[in-house]
């Protein structure tokens, strides 16, 4: 069973590329939080294929409905959104979907669905005979599944399942930011050899207030891809354009940082943060490095120059990127996560069959992310606030209340 985060707060989906559906299960979100569709929708499009120019072709709309797990008394405006109708023989269903309520501590269940779907354009991967694209699952997959296995669109193995995360991550970024002020926020600072000579994390260093983080947030979801350095996404963004006339694929280097994170959650060994970020981060579709801090440049450091400097506000420096022993010191959290290029591309490559029969392989037809790095940013965040929310209540269960004792 895969479920990202918990044991307290996780979330399970089901779905595949080209399937009718992507379906969602967040549990163990705390009751009493205001959730708007609105504000979940918002985060998916920025994940959605066709919402940035220079990412897939494939353009779904990707509108979430919510089912489950939200309720207020104002029962018009709970059902004031998306409906859901079914078809079944000569009858139809119809049912209305949640737009604006309060968790209420039970499972929350949410479906987005697939619309822009062109399965024959993966009939050259069918069966034992069918090719393999080399560097996707497509071989790995075929045999574990002992054949059965969905080959359309990367099936369950495609990015469009990480709409899930981001679904569950809206809602944890919801509580988060409510109970600590928390903002998550990411920029690309690396595409192929090209270098962005501006740092996230070095522009949200010192600031805490709402305003100022909308302002930078603003500024990433304005910029030609999502950068803090401007210069860099115009560069970058002609990079990827020049890349896809190829039909060739480059990689990327995200930077994901957390501010105004909750001291002191996480734990040191087994179940530490740093650990769990760096396993949920870098489990990532296509992820194949994850730094925190400062990630490997501690290699070429002595403890001196290393060893961020401590006075009674707290930390100097951020070295340890917000985490020490697993466990959060109130500084940013800062991670940088490397992507490799995307593996369906357009020319053509040495492969097998999935029988082993040896090809010259060429993709036939199908669309792709020239750079999967564009779209990564989001789900990334999304990941980290998930994990981050049930450190959070992981915490939480150190603190016995009296309050236990009293039914009224």
């Amino acid at each position: 069973m895969e479920i990202l985060g918990g044991p307290l707060f996780g979330v399970a989906g089901a779905g595949e590329s080209h399937g009718p559906a992507v379906t969602t299960i967040v549990f163990g979100c705390p009751p009493g939080q205001l959730i708007r569709r609105a504000d979940v929708q918002r985060f998916l499009d920025r994940r959605r294929p066709g919402g940035n120019r220079h990412g897939t072709p494939r353009n779904e709309k990707d509108k979430v409905v919510f089912l489950s797990g939200l309720y207020q008394d104002d029962t018009d405006q709970l059902l004031s959104g998306a409906k859901v109708t079914v078809n079944v023989d000569d009858a139809s269903f119809e049912s209305e979907g949640y737009e604006v309520g309060f968790t209420t501590g039970e499972p929350i269940a949410a479906i987005v669905l697939s619309t822009s779907k062109k399965s024959g354009d993966y009939t050259q991967l069918t069966g034992a005979a069918g090719e393999v694209r080399p560097g996707h699952t497509d071989l790995v997959k075929f045999h574990q599944s002992k054949g059965f296995v969905d080959v359309r669109g990367g099936g369950r193995s495609s990015y469009r399942v990480t709409i899930s995360d981001v679904i569950g991550g809206s809602i944890a970024r919801a509580v988060l930011n409510e109970n600590f002020g928390t903002v998550i926020l990411s920029s690309i600072s690396q595409v192929g050899s090209l270098k962005a000579k501006q740092s996230l994390a070095s522009r949200l260093a010192g600031v805490t207030d709402k305003e100022s983080l909308k302002e930078i947030e603003a500024a990433l979801a304005d910029a030609t891809i999502q950068s803090i350095d401007e210069e860099f996404a115009e560069e970058a963004a002609e990079l990827i354009k020049q890349t896809r006339m190829k039909g060739d694929s480059v990689g990327a280097l995200v930077e994901v940082v957390a501010v105004n994170v909750p001291p002191l959650v996480g734990d040191p060994l087994y179940q530490s943060l740093k650990l769990r970020l760096m396993g949920s981060l870098g489990g990532l579709n296509a992820a194949e490095s994850v730094e925190v801090g400062a990630g490997r440049d501690v290699v070429e450091r002595f403890g001196s120059e290393n060893n961020d400097p401590i006075r009674k506000t707290g930390y100097v420096r951020n070295s340890h990127g917000g985490m020490i022993g697993g466990i959060t010191t109130g500084m940013p959290i800062v991670i940088h996560v490397g992507f490799k290029p995307t593996s369906t591309i357009n020319l053509p490559q040495k492969s097998v069959r999935k029988n082993l029969e040896e090809i010259d392989f060429e993709l036939q037809k199908g669309r792709h992310d020239p750079c999967v790095g564009v779209r990564a940013g989001v789900t990334l965040e999304s990941r980290l606030a998930i994990e981050l929310l049930n450190a959070a209540l992981t915490h939480q269960t150190r603190t016995l209340s009296p309050d236990l004792s009293k039914l009224w």
